[in-house]
């Protein structure tokens, strides 16, 4: 899967982000787990029991073998993920804030120890930003390690706490979230050979290169002396762009929509 890059090991970070995301839970009061984040509509409440449903989710479906919700007839399945995920939200909404930090603290300690018994090298599910058809079960751990270390930092930011910002983390968030450039670019005409420079400026950022080859893009992170295209962007930018929370034509102070996918730089 050449298209995808060298693997991202993200495995030794899920604890850590864990045990921070429960320190900012228990850091909040009353008034803080009532405040609206980017997602319209969802309080820090809201993002913080999505995250324990998407635990649960992981656990049922790839631990222990249960998956019984499907999509209906006929619908998409950017529909689906909207309906499970906003009637997951509504229902969790009677669980008080105390019980859901006990509930994320048992369930993610859950999570840590999962992915630290899986084969990452194998092939597992598709992850739809990626491509079509089965991934590496190392950009499936990459893609779930993103999106908790993104719900983590909408809650902070609702509240006015610190996120997980250093390299140590964003590097790596950064990282999975370019490995969508080929397939974003799947429409994009070009000549054999063109290739698109996307720089991330700053200590957590890098070059990455996308190079089109006679049936796809391939990603190479060395950088070219005459790209025939060049982005370059900071990190925290890059990061608010890949999870939808900017969008060229909606400023930052305009409210995202509430996630469909877990894809980054969708169109």
């Amino acid at each position: 899967m050449t298209w995808l890059g060298p693997p991202i090991d993200v495995r030794s970070l899920f604890a850590p982000q864990q045990a921070a995301f429960i320190a900012l839970l228990r850091r909040l009061d009353t008034g803080e787990w009532a405040q609206p984040t980017v997602c319209p509509g969802w309080t820090v409440q809201d993002v913080a029991a999505h995250e324990l449903g998407d635990h649960l989710g992981r656990l049922s479906r790839h631990r222990d073998g249960f998956q019984p919700l499907h999509r209906r007839d006929g619908e998409a399945s950017a529909r689906f993920l909207d309906r499970i995920n906003h009637e997951w939200v509504i229902a969790a909404r009677r669980i008080s804030p105390r019980l859901l930090i006990e509930l994320l603290g048992m369930v993610g300690d859950q999570i840590v120890d999962f992915w630290r018994t899986v084969d990452i090298n194998q092939l597992g599910g598709a992850v739809s930003w990626a491509g079509p058809g089965p991934a590496p079960v190392w950009l499936d751990a990459a893609r779930d390690f993103t999106e908790y270390w993104t719900h983590q930092q909408q809650i902070a930011e609702a509240t006015g706490h610190p996120g997980l910002t250093q390299p140590d983390y964003l590097g790596p968030v950064l990282d999975t979230f370019l490995r969508g450039l080929p397939h974003t670019l799947r429409d994009a005409t070009a000549g054999e050979g063109a290739t698109l420079e996307f720089t991330v400026t700053g200590p957590a950022g890098g070059t990455w290169t996308c190079t089109r080859t006679g049936t796809r893009w391939e990603p190479d992170r060395d950088p070219r002396t005459h790209p025939d295209a060049r982005v370059e962007l900071d990190a925290d930018t890059t990061w608010r762009l890949c999870t939808r929370g900017i969008t060229p034509s909606r400023p930052p102070a305009e409210p995202a929509p509430k996630e469909t996918t877990d894809s980054p730089l969708r169109h």
